[in-house]
């Protein structure tokens, strides 16, 4: 039978390993990382899934493809997917959703919020993570807004925020004070984006631990702020090695 529905950009498909941040950090995870990406982070650090010189890497695969990847990696047994980008929201999720739910596997999404699907509220965690100064980039609260509407409050809603410095670190108070019934998680950010091509995984470990420790400073001397700071569990244990 044809697969009619539109196909999925996908960057790679790789798993399981664990999630290694946010609010399902260390739970085993097949990850559907897609192509293409509305925002130009200045620190990102998945440009092979964002900048368009990469995009001839980028394989349209039918939905039936991209389930049966999964559900070879999984051996079949129902995991967390995590669909991540890039902006995953981009693509056509909806029925690749609808399709693992049937055999009892839980889809999370990781968006900036910039991109409204009406298939928000099929997913069992949606992750939202506007992007702070440090990124270069200006936050849609329309659009985030939107965001939080399509949703409909039916998955799990958390917002996650990158953290480099002092102003990056107000924002997510603002984005806390503006949405007080979402929990938040904060990470420190990655000094040493990976180069794609590149072999080189290393990471300015010692910088990523020191920016840890003043994080969790700020925020145990901010009595109201409840955040909840984690680190990049991925990045520490295999740096910035793709597909693990």
């Amino acid at each position: 039978m044809t697969d009619m529905h539109p196909a999925i950009r996908v960057s790679e498909i790789f798993g399981p390993t664990i999630q290694g941040e946010g609010v399902l950090i260390g739970l085993p995870t097949v990850f559907i990382r897609t192509g293409g990406c509305d925002y130009r982070c200045s620190w990102c650090d998945s440009l092979h899934a964002v900048d368009n010189q990469y995009r001839n890497e980028w394989l349209p695969m039918p939905i039936d493809a991209v389930w049966q990847t999964v559900h070879a990696l999984s051996g079949g047994r129902p995991v967390m997917v995590s669909l991540s980008g890039g902006n995953p929201a981009i693509q056509p999720f909806g029925p690749l959703i609808e399709r693992g739910h049937r055999q009892g596997y839980r889809f999370a999404l990781e968006t900036q919020g910039s991109v409204v699907r009406e298939w928000f509220a099929d997913l069992d965690v949606l992750i939202l993570s506007p992007k702070p100064p440090s990124s270069e980039m200006t936050t849609s609260w329309a659009a985030f807004e939107a965001c939080l509407e399509a949703a409909q409050e039916k998955p799990q809603i958390v917002l996650k925020l990158v953290v480099f410095d002092e102003s990056d670190y107000a924002y997510a108070k603002e984005v806390a004070a503006r949405y007080p019934h979402l929990p938040i998680y904060l990470q420190p950010g990655n000094h040493t984006p990976p180069h794609p091509g590149s072999e080189d995984t290393s990471v300015d470990l010692d910088g990523i631990m020191m920016r840890m420790e003043w994080l969790v400073e700020r925020v145990t001397s901010d009595r109201w702020f409840e955040a909840r700071v984690l680190p990049q569990l991925h990045v520490l244990l295999w740096g910035n090695k793709r597909a693990v």
